[in-house]
């Protein structure tokens, strides 16, 4: 078997090059170029949140998830607790990429960063793959996207992306190793587990508040929906228990 987060490792790798050189490309690039740019992964991103979103097989589901999820996220203050990371982030940078008065900062690019690369199915199934059998397939897949992704943003956000690379080792890697220790009780999960699904369409519409942040549409504190995505599997596995359907 391989070390447990082998495709973690691998993702945090593709991120942080293709972080790197998008940070290099954006400073050579025109203004409307890097914007068009950044609306391109904005509409594939819509894309890739609503094809999630609609798997759902009870909309009762996610809607009760972001609500209850969107309560949560407010009382903690995620995406306050994000922001401060990324502004102490910043100031230990020193400033650099992307910090200046008119353009985005290093906490803005990490924080979307980090949601684009750490909300989606094969995130769970990948680390949950790569912990119980060392299969790093989908992660590895995932990785070169991310790679891609990250140059994109990146030379659009600044170096605040890739910060995000420390988000994908704590959130993914910790996914595999708890995946690990829990062991045969993970055993039976799929794409087609029921929690597993109605997580998918709860993690493609927080994917959509992120599509639209990109393509200016409207800003969302996208940070505190991501509770929501824990909601949903608790709720379908309460509903399994008291014997309802979905």
């Amino acid at each position: 078997m391989t070390f447990p987060i082998t495709g973690t490792l691998i993702n945090v790798a593709t991120v942080i090059i293709g972080g790197a050189v998008g940070t290099l490309l954006g400073n050579r690039l025109p203004e409307k170029m890097r914007q068009t740019v950044l609306h391109g992964l904005g509409l594939m991103t819509l894309t890739i949140g609503v094809t999630m979103a609609i798997k759902t097989q009870n909309a009762l589901i996610p809607l009760f998830s972001v609500l209850i999820g969107g309560i949560l996220g407010e009382a903690l203050g995620i995406e306050a607790a994000l922001e401060r990371l990324g502004r102490w982030a910043e100031r230990r940078m020193g400033g650099i990429a992307g910090s200046g008065d008119s353009g985005p900062t290093v906490a803005q690019g990490f924080i979307t960063a980090s949601l684009v690369f750490c909300v989606g199915p094969m995130t769970v199934l990948g680390s949950i793959q790569d912990g119980l059998m060392g299969d790093y397939t989908l992660l590895a897949i995932k990785a070169l996207m991310d790679g891609f992704a990250g140059m994109a943003l990146a030379a659009s956000l600044g170096g605040g992306v890739i910060l995000s690379a420390a988000t994908i080792l704590v959130y993914q890697g910790g996914l595999s190793l708890l995946a690990l220790s829990s062991g045969a009780a993970l055993g039976g999960v799929t794409a087609a587990t029921p929690w597993v699904i109605e997580m998918t369409a709860v993690g493609g519409v927080v994917i959509l508040s992120i599509a639209f942040i990109l393509l200016d549409i409207k800003r969302i504190r996208a940070a505190n929906l991501l509770p929501a995505i824990f909601v949903a599997p608790v709720m379908v596995l309460i509903l399994e228990r008291l014997g309802i359907g979905l």
